[in-house]
């Protein structure tokens, strides 16, 4: 099947819905900033089939810091001005956060497909993608808000201090690759995906900023989208594990390959690469066959490589390095020494001669006094002790035996449940639209309220075909010891089923490669998921696959079908 694309590109939509480019003139998006935007000038090749289209050349927009938007964005800092835009760092007075802006002039040539992109961007409202906030045509000018995010980090600037380890970079590559899967499906693609694109926030989460919209500032189009993100992705993947560029130019800080060699396997250019990720990265970038083993296919779509990786052996993180204690050291006052001074180096210290024992008359008399008197006290002790235990005797042994099966009864410790607090969450999305991604932190805020909710569903109470299942993923702060988990529902009836799953990341690349850890079908308003021995495990995903039918609720504005919302979630170790 031929490809075309622009900034906003319609590829296969698997989905069955309407693709976003479609919707994309029809709606705006708001949602919270937090994201950076930083971005090179020049266009680096990526050696893929991207195009740089001219385009009318627009003199920029003539603004300065201080200047404000729709009496709201406030520009603060310029950082990038290239080809007659501009992108700004501004904060958005009405909602006090940092936000970035893209302004080009209302006449610009690119002006058109740039709200266009913005538009099918935020529609998509994936949070693995930093989102667009606005796009707004207003006095002859076009900008486009998006989140700014402080806490995050370029891999540009992650690179500068080495490779990454294995781990970070399956991780990097997993939640890549499974974004710009969905993306795909949704009729999006990137076509400017470099390390200055990606971004890992402080929690670990890795996010993909200017989805569209990066490429329709600059007119890349290309008419492979689909192999020319899966190609970047390659690219991202190489620069990770050997720190160089996987092409003769340097780029973005990065040295290149040497020149006349070709592409050769990570493995081959620095040691100790993870074989496994190697190859995956030749599948990626190599689309003519001669991958790093000359066996496996290569990946031409984003979706092949989710594929793949998921056909590999999880690679888990490093075991925290063991700090021994320091050797116990022994005090002065220990050694006898408290309250003398120290001696002077290199003097010989007196050895004290211990005091004769007793050997004169009075001495040996008063070593048989002491030995009488302990002889005595032990024959004393001897008959009291005889004395008590014919007491005992007298006593029944039935009683005897009922003391001791009471006492053991009450003295035996009950273990109690531990709550566990959760740090974090994020809806996982295994197949088509999220379902409510901006709420999912209500499902632990203390207010039974307020909640979470799924779409609803025309049959049931099994989700698929629709969906293999709905839920979200919670980040418990560290590895803890997970027994129960408590979810409380909005809709009785038959039936929801709720499964629970360890993960390795907030942010895994499918559900096969997550832990099935146990399962529950209820019909009340309550499912408890207890384990049947406790797992330790930090990521934790409630995974729905059965809903019931209920009427219409206009209160949570979802009509009548199969459907489901979650209030709180609670864990227990």
């Amino acid at each position: 099947m031929a490809e075309r694309s622009t900034a906003a590109v319609d590829v296969a939509d698997n989905s069955g819905e309407q693709p976003l480019t479609a919707k994309a003139d029809q709606s705006t998006a708001d949602g919270v900033a937090k994201n950076p935007e930083r971005d090179t000038d020049s266009d680096q090749a990526q050696g893929s089939g991207g195009t740089e289209g001219s385009g009318r050349k627009a003199s920029p927009p003539e603004l300065h810091s201080g200047h404000k938007l729709a009496r709201r964005y406030r520009l603060e800092e310029c950082v990038t001005r290239l080809d007659g835009f501009s992108s700004w760092r501004a904060v958005d007075e009405k909602l006090r956060r940092a936000v970035g802006v893209h302004l080009l002039p209302a006449d610009h040539a690119r002006a058109r497909s740039v709200l266009a992109a913005a538009r099918a961007s935020a529609l998509l409202g994936d949070p693995r993608f930093v989102q667009v906030l606005d796009a707004v045509e207003e006095n002859d000018l076009v900008y486009v808000v998006h989140e700014w995010l402080p806490d995050a980090t370029e891999l540009t600037t992650l690179l500068t201090a080495g490779p990454l380890e294995p781990h970070d970079a399956y991780q990097m590559v997993s939640q890549i690759a499974s974004a710009m899967a969905a993306a795909h499906r949704e009729g999006l693609a990137h076509l400017r995906l470099n390390p200055n694109a990606v971004l890992r926030t402080s929690t670990g989460q890795w996010r993909i900023r200017g989805l569209a919209v990066n490429a329709a500032l600059r007119g890349i189009s290309s008419d492979t989208p689909q192999r020319t993100d899966t190609e970047a992705i390659g690219a991202l993947l190489y620069a990770a594990l050997t720190q160089r560029w996987p092409y003769e130019s340097d780029a973005y800080g990065l040295s290149g390959l040497p020149k006349d060699v070709g592409l050769i396997a990570p493995d081959q250019v620095r040691a100790g690469v993870h074989r496994g990720l190697s190859e995956l990265a030749m599948r990626a970038l190599v689309n003519d066959g001669a991958t790093a083993s000359r066996h496996e296919a290569p990946c031409t779509t984003p979706e092949e490589l989710v594929k793949a990786i998921g056909e590999m052996p999880r690679i888990r993180p490093p075991e925290p390095a063991f700090t021994a204690p320091p050797e116990y050291q022994r005090t002065t006052y220990q050694q006898g020494a408290y309250g003398r001074p120290a001696p002077h180096p290199g003097a010989t210290q007196p050895i004290t001669t211990p005091p004769p024992p007793l050997q004169s008359r009075t001495g040996k008399a008063l070593k048989w006094a002491v030995s009488a008197l302990l002889i005595a006290a032990l024959g004393l002790g001897s008959w009291q002790l005889a004395d008590a235990l014919m007491d005992q005797g007298g006593k029944s042994d039935d009683t005897n035996k009922s003391q001791q099966t009471d006492g053991g009864g009450k003295g035996a410790a009950q273990r109690k449940p531990t709550p566990i607090s959760i740090k974090g969450s994020q809806e996982f999305v295994a197949k088509g639209d999220p379902q409510h991604p901006g709420d999912v932190a209500k499902t632990y805020d203390g207010n039974p309220s307020t909640y979470w909710r799924t779409k609803t569903f025309n049959e049931g109470p099994t989700i698929a075909p629709y969906k293999p299942g709905v839920g979200i993923l919670y980040d418990l702060g560290s590895a803890k010891s997970l027994n129960t988990a408590t979810v409380s529902l909005r809709y009785p009836g038959d039936h929801t089923t709720v499964e629970l799953y360890s993960a390795d990341s907030l942010t895994p690349p499918s559900l096969e490669s997550m832990h099935q850890i146990g399962k529950v079908t209820t019909t009340g308003t309550t499912a408890t998921v207890k384990l049947s021995k406790p797992v330790k495990t930090q990521y934790v995903l409630v995974w729905l696959t059965a809903v019931p039918y209920s009427g219409s609720d206009p209160s949570a504005y979802a009509g009548a079908g199969y459907k489901q919302a979650i209030g709180e979630v609670k864990f227990t170790g």
